[in-house]
């Protein structure tokens, strides 16, 4: 036999396994509560006859719980499967708890409004596009970021596609008279193209430049060759100029100085000092002897015999 307020004192005062203890309140973890307080009139366990409102896969159900099935627990609690409008629900628990506490009818209803208002809000949330938010890891995030800037780099998408639009425009694959141009681009491009050429013509110059450099050093340099080849040239003198007889003058001295004062022959080892006449006649010579330095450029014949004697 069931007795609650049997039931109650063991429970408030003893051990109950769903109280959750505060400063302020206690709380029952029951699935069954229908105001979530521990007390009295809430407890699903210390009362026979009670009442509650629970929510499975978006359908409100009934649950009510009579002194008559007590002696079943598996059978205790009778489920009554609620209608989705608010208006239809709150009649049928009038019709069920027609006769019930006033205190759970007013519970009950409390408990299937807060439900229906939340369910409203989850179909509503469901309809709209939110972003799913799921986790990175940092390091495989940055290493992503790290791979994709170093491949842009690599594929310099811009300047590609900037130099295809250029070819393609200078093949004449786009019409020539473009609407939607972009002025800024287009200014980029004659910009680009211009200093191409002006740079193309300054390295022509400077070319050309070198070139002439180049030409007057050689110029230069021959006319140099030219000036010593002038230098070296050969004064031959005439027949006139030259002084053949201190030539056989010289050779007659030195004749005269080897013989000796009876005519003889002396050998070079027995030769003495030279008498006092000799001294006047080496001066004489010295006087006479008067040579002419010629420099030949080739070996050549020489027209007349005189000019042979002198070699």
């Amino acid at each position: 036999m069931q007795h609650d307020e049997v039931i109650w004192q063991v429970i408030n005062h003893d051990h109950c396994s769903f109280k959750a203890k505060t400063k302020t309140l206690n709380f029952c973890r029951n699935e069954y509560n229908v105001t979530g307080l521990c007390n009295r009139s809430s407890c699903p366990l210390a009362n026979s006859r009670y009442a509650t409102i629970r929510e499975e896969n978006g359908r409100i159900y009934l649950y009510m719980k009579s002194i008559e099935r007590a002696h079943t627990p598996s059978h205790m609690w009778q489920k009554i499967r609620l209608k989705k409008q608010y208006a239809e629900a709150l009649k049928q628990l009038d019709e069920h708890l027609e006769f019930w506490p006033k205190f759970l009818v007013h519970k009950n209803k409390q408990r299937l409004t807060k439900i229906t208002q939340y369910l409203i809000r989850m179909r509503k949330l469901a309809l709209k596009i939110r972003p799913k938010m799921v986790p990175l890891a940092r390091r495989t995030e940055k290493r992503e970021r790290q791979r994709e800037a170093k491949a842009e780099v690599a594929a310099q998408l811009e300047t590609s596609i900037e130099k295809e639009l250029l070819e393609r425009l200078q093949k004449g694959v786009y019409p020539t008279d473009i609407v939607n141009i972009n002025m800024k681009e287009y200014e980029k491009v004659l910009d680009a193209e211009t200093q191409a050429d002006d740079d193309a013509e300054e390295y022509f110059e400077a070319d050309e430049d070198e070139e002439e450099e180049e030409e007057e050093d050689l110029n230069h340099e021959q006319e140099m060759e030219h000036e010593d080849d002038e230098e070296e040239q050969v004064e031959f003198l005439e027949d006139s100029e030259i002084d053949f007889s201190s030539d056989d003058d010289d050779e007659e001295d030195d004749m005269e100085d080897m013989a000796g004062p009876d005519g003889r022959m002396r050998p070079a080892g027995h030769l003495g000092k030279r008498p006092s006449g000799s001294a006047e006649a080496a001066s004489r010579k010295a006087k006479r002897r008067q040579h002419a330095n010629i420099e030949y450029e080739e070996e050549r014949e020489y027209e007349n015999p005189q000019q042979s004697q002198l070699h």
